[in-house]
């Protein structure tokens, strides 16, 4: 149906659709690219720039150990230009990639306008229809209303969602079982949850700490009503101190199953991931300051020396239930030529976006090529990505990249602080070896660059076999 000679259309020159446009222009295919400003803006943005940074000026962890990490050592391979542009617009930041947010967006903007295969459309795009097919839509979580609407008639009034209520997620390793214990209530199912038990004294202690906690309020247009659903665990307790014991911190049906013992309060965690290396915190969406949400969280027994891989937030959002409503490739069951890329589709993060605009631009190309969709390896970060937002859950919701998403390495079924870094160390092995084959095997064009080719020339004795059961 269509040729390496059409023209693709992506909508919104943000994060995702900049590097979306960026890859497939540099793949030979002649791209237009729509953005609604400056002539319209949103509530956040301030310039008319591309790529524009609204919140934070970070990208993330730089280090080599850290998720965040892994997830640019496989862009940086892919050749993405937000990365390219972030670290030659960086500022100092520690062990995180900050940016100077004018510098960086001036860059991208023109680098954007200045290739010779992208034409930029400076118009308002309100209805899918007036998209040209292919077109790929990165719009972003504060996608123009009328565009909004379009998009909710496409997926029959069940797709948007127009709040964020994530509560944080815990490193599996580092919940202490010598006091968290699993059970079910009533002895019913397979004692699938840690329970972190609380005495009358931690109870109360942990509520007035939260009361007291520096709270981040949502901006005007981020003020949405809450659901109870999805209540944060602050607008709970405003209904009484007790509430939370006939909530989610209910003990009821719940006993040690070897002492047999019952408690005041009890916070459950549940397994986010098949994989089990990542733990939510049942019940406790939070609006708290991120250095407050660690020192409170931390006082509840068994998590005192837990390390988040993701901390609470509620906020206004737009995305996609995409495991249910959209295809592998990330196009729309509906329309087969519309493809979504960046935090619509369920990510979180700046770079996250990122990745899903430089992926379904991959995605896209093979299927104008008449390919099978070519996932990258499930060890890798863009494979566990990929797989966050494509693995079937009713409950989804937004994700960053964080060491949970990983697969656990083979023939590794230790758990504990002790095994950690053991555990790690295979992962970001098993990540950048399958994903170097995974690049010279599929994507020929790319040439690796000397220091990825540096680091996958580390000796294996670097990342230790796992012991053996």
């Amino acid at each position: 149906m269509f040729s390496k000679e059409s023209k693709i259309h992506i909508v919104g020159a943000g994060l995702a659709g900049s590097e979306c446009a960026w890859q497939l222009a540099e793949m030979g295919f002649s791209v237009q690219l729509y953005e609604m400003r400056p002539k319209t803006s949103t509530p956040a943005h301030k310039t008319g720039q591309f790529a524009e940074l609204v919140c934070s000026n970070s990208f993330g962890s730089l280090t080599d150990y850290s998720a965040p990490g892994q997830l640019k050592w496989e862009a940086e391979a892919l050749g993405s230009l937000i990365l390219k542009s972030a670290k030659e617009a960086a500022v100092p930041a520690g062990m995180a990639l900050g940016v100077d947010r004018e510098v960086f967006s001036k860059q991208i903007t023109l680098a954007i306008r200045n290739h010779p295969n992208i034409e930029v459309v400076e118009k308002v795009v309100e209805n899918l229809n007036d998209i040209p097919r292919p077109a790929i839509l990165a719009t972003g979580p504060l996608t123009h209303s009328p565009l909004a609407e379009s998009l909710r008639t496409h997926f029959d009034n069940e797709f948007l969602y127009f709040y964020d209520a994530i509560a944080p997620i815990i490193d599996a390793d580092t919940i202490d079982g010598t006091i968290a214990f699993k059970a079910d209530r009533f002895q019913r199912g397979n004692a699938d949850y840690y329970n972190c038990p609380l005495t009358k004294e931690q109870y109360y202690d942990l509520i007035a700490s939260i009361k007291s906690a520096r709270k981040i309020e949502s901006k005007e247009f981020e003020n949405t009503p809450y659901f109870d659903g999805c209540m944060p665990i602050e607008a709970i307790i405003e209904r009484g101190d007790e509430t939370l014991r006939f909530g989610p911190l209910s003990p009821k049906g719940i006993r040690h199953p070897e002492t047999d013992e019952r408690y005041f309060a009890v916070v459950q965690l549940r397994q986010d991931n098949k994989e089990a290396t990542a733990y939510n915190m049942v019940g406790f969406q939070t609006k708290m300051a991120y250095g407050d949400q660690k020192e409170i969280f931390r006082k509840i027994p068994g998590l005192e020396n837990a390390e988040f891989l993701k901390l609470g937030s509620i906020h206004r959002n737009l995305y996609i239930h995409s495991p249910k409503l959209l295809n592998k490739d990330l196009s729309s069951p509906k329309d087969e030529w519309l493809f979504f890329a960046g935090q619509i589709t369920g990510v979180e993060g700046y770079f996250e976006s990122t990745c899903i605009g430089l992926l379904v631009s991959h995605f896209l190309k093979d299927k104008i090529e008449g390919l099978e969709t070519n996932i990258p390896p499930r060890t890798s970060a863009f494979g566990s990505l990929y797989n966050a937002i494509t693995e079937a859950k009713e409950d989804f919701q937004p994700t960053n990249i964080n060491w949970g998403l990983f697969p656990r390495p083979t023939n590794f079924n230790q758990r504990g602080r002790k095994f950690k870094e053991m555990k790690r160390l295979k992962q970001i092995y098993n990540a950048k070896n399958d994903m170097a084959q995974w690049l010279e095997a599929t994507k020929p064009f790319i040439t690796l660059s000397e220091k990825i080719k540096n680091d996958l020339e580390m000796k294996e004795h670097l990342y230790p076999q796992a012991p053996e059961n």
